[in-house]
């Protein structure tokens, strides 16, 4: 992927003292895709965990965000800042994923675009 096809995203600050509630929150552990050409192609591995529970379409679902996570560091790394798409029920049960997709931000003059799922809410419960 090119410099030229990266969108210019800029991660928000997370604000702790506003959050509600506690609800819930995804782990989440995937690689973004390859970037760069001949020597350079490489990817990254991130991982970590999503904010809580951000209510949409009047309650009835939910997104959550990923503020300012790192992937693994080459010789340069990428944050990821986006919000998850709407909970994805899985069948037979009263669980959850997540779509994530976007691009990282821009370093070293490239970005990668990303697209995986959350795990599965509450895994143990």
């Amino acid at each position: 992927m090119s410099y030229q096809n990266c969108k210019r995203n800029k991660c928000e600050k997370w604000d702790p003292c506003h959050e509600e509630e506690m609800t819930h929150v995804h782990e989440y552990s995937e690689s973004v895709k390859l970037a760069e050409e001949c020597d350079d192609r490489h990817n990254h591995r991130a991982a970590g965990v999503t904010g809580q529970v951000m209510p949409i379409n009047g309650g009835t679902s939910h997104v959550h965000k990923i503020r300012n996570d790192n992937t693994d560091f080459l010789d340069h790394f990428h944050m990821i800042c986006v919000t998850t798409g709407p909970a994805i029920p899985i069948p037979g049960s009263n669980k959850h994923v997540h779509l994530i997709s976007g691009n990282t931000t821009i370093a070293d003059g490239h970005c990668h675009q990303f697209l995986f799922t959350t795990q599965i809410n509450a895994p143990l419960v």
